[in-house]
């Protein structure tokens, strides 16, 4: 019985798994999608969000002058939070947070439809969400304040941006300004911590993480 059970057939042994390879290429290709659509959609939320308080503003407090000084105007403006917010209406031709003048208006105006150029051809190149993210706040905040110097008063790309959040020792601003602010801050830090558009991170031995 021993013989014809040893010169039975062995049944062979199942081929080895192919290496893994799919797993880290799907990784890869989820760090490297363009983040273009990212961009475009902050950049809509923030110029929605300005367009609509500014009409707000326009129709509930363009009565409501800000404060300067000690010049309180009548009516005065809307203090929130002990006055630490204030809300009011003002005009403004210069650049974010009063800078310049009436002069410079149109200076300004040219300066914003240089960056927002500058900003949408470098999102075609633009790999990592945070950086993708600090743009879309950059040019939401500028072409907010672009459409007021397009379309307001007293002419196209003349026009005066309606500012309306004012705070303590703080010149008065919008939310246009907030999110120029904001992405600005945003893009230094991303900067710091050398985390590159692509999505790579600079090392200090000057290689890629």
């Amino acid at each position: 019985m021993d013989g014809p059970l040893l010169d039975a057939p062995q049944p062979e042994p199942p081929p080895p798994d192919p290496p893994q390879q799919d797993a880290p290429r799907l990784g890869t290709s989820r760090r490297r999608r363009p983040r273009l659509p990212v961009v475009l959609a902050v950049a809509v939320f923030v110029l929605a969000a300005d367009i609509v308080s500014k009409v707000i503003v326009v129709a509930t407090l363009s009565d409501r002058h800000c404060l300067v000084g000690s010049y309180v105007p009548s009516p005065p403006p809307v203090r929130l939070l002990g006055g630490a917010l204030t809300l009011c209406e003002s005009r403004n031709p210069g650049a974010a947070f009063g800078i310049g003048g009436t002069s410079t208006t149109i200076v300004f105006t040219a300066i914003a439809v240089g960056v927002i150029i500058f900003i949408v051809r470098t999102s075609r190149q633009i790999f990592s969400l945070p950086w993708a993210i600090a743009l879309g706040l950059l040019l939401g905040g500028a072409t907010g304040n672009l459409t007021d110097r397009i379309f307001r008063s007293p002419g196209p790309l003349r026009g005066w941006v309606v500012d309306w959040i004012q705070l303590p020792h703080w010149p008065v601003f919008n939310l246009a300004d907030s999110a120029i602010t904001c992405g600005a801050v945003l893009m230094v830090l991303l900067a710091a911590q050398g985390r590159r558009l692509d999505g790579s991170r600079h090392t200090p031995g000057g290689g890629r993480g």
